[in-house]
């Protein structure tokens, strides 16, 4: 089994490409051609680093935007389409409604209870190992839907007073599935930490098949070229006080930014309202909505109002990138 360990999302990614790429074997996948290792483990350890501080794999808003869609329940194609532009195909990956996407992880994580069973659980048996979300289901196997899980089950353990989280992943795209899955399940592993009173522990990322496209060589030696990233601070720790509401109050927020009109003025008053960490994430939000509006300078505003610098160079690369749009 090959083990990555890092305190950092760019360390692991770093390793991971080089190792997949010098000894993956060639594999024609679903999706096409593809280097492959299988049985892999990452480990983070510090999950609160969490983001790329790379050009090519900082990503943020979208994967700020999948965590919002997936803790908010919604099955939908065009919530994520917002943030992941064809990620989902209408006429392969989604029912005949044309907007319900079959294996999207929201209902089964949300819709079905588990993840309120799973906080119960642990603050009732402290040291549970049946502390278990399944996302791929058996049924799945039978659907004929292209669009099937990849993540098998999270798993949350409190050892030593930390609250860590074993992920299992059947199939992972290390280059454009896995950071966005190491922030979003690092992000829920911090929340239901705070929830049952821990601090989050160490994450790992188990992977039947890690694997990069033939297609994505060229992004990954564009990634790896950019040399060793100077250590990202870790995002702010999530306050302990009321997680519950505020989430409810950043997905409120994501909602009416995304479907606007009043989005950004309703945006403002939940920054006004909540705890600093929770107020940045509604702004990088809020500077996703001026991107798609090609408002460079309104991102630059988001910016300077940021209680954390964690975020700075993301917004300052997307308000460069919103004004070189708009002047095209």
């Amino acid at each position: 089994m090959a083990y990555f360990r890092h305190d950092t999302l760019d360390d692991l990614m770093r390793e991971v490409f080089e190792t997949v790429q010098s000894v993956g074997r060639s594999v024609h996948a679903s999706r096409g051609l593809c280097l492959e290792i299988t049985g892999a483990m990452l480990e983070l350890t510090n999950v609160r680093a969490r983001l790329s501080r790379s050009e090519t794999k900082g990503t943020p808003f979208s994967a700020l935007g999948e965590f919002c869609w997936y803790l908010s329940g919604r099955s939908d194609f065009h919530s994520i389409d917002y943030y992941i532009k064809g990620a989902y195909e209408l006429d392969k990956d989604v029912e005949e409604d044309g907007v319900t996407i079959s294996g999207a992880y929201g209902p089964r994580l949300i819709g079905s209870g588990q993840l309120e069973q799973v906080i119960q659980l642990l603050t009732r048996k402290a040291t549970t190992r049946q502390a278990v979300i399944q996302l791929f289901d058996a049924e799945d196997l039978a659907s004929g839907q292209r669009d099937v899980p990849c993540t098998c089950t999270l798993q949350l353990l409190n050892r030593a007073g930390a609250l860590e989280m074993v992920v299992y992943m059947r199939s992972n795209d290390a280059y454009k599935g896995l950071p966005h899955d190491v922030f979003c399940f690092t992000l829920l592993q911090e929340w239901i930490a705070c929830r049952v009173g821990l601090e989050p522990g160490t994450y790992k990322h188990a992977v039947g098949s890690l694997h990069i496209y033939n297609d994505d060589f060229e992004r990954v030696k564009r990634y790896l070229n950019e040399g060793l990233q100077s250590k990202l601070s870790p995002m702010p720790s999530m306050p302990k006080e009321d997680p519950i509401g505020a989430l409810g109050a950043l997905l409120d927020a994501e909602q009416a930014l995304r479907t606007m009109p009043a989005g950004l003025a309703t945006a403002k008053a939940y920054e006004v309202a909540l705890d600093p960490f929770w107020a940045d994430l509604v702004r990088l939000l809020r500077a996703y909505r001026h991107f798609k509006n090609r408002d460079g300078e309104a991102i630059l505003e988001t910016r300077a109002s940021m209680a954390s610098p964690v975020y700075w160079a993301f917004l300052t690369r997307r308000a460069n990138d919103a004004a070189a749009q708009h002047a095209s």
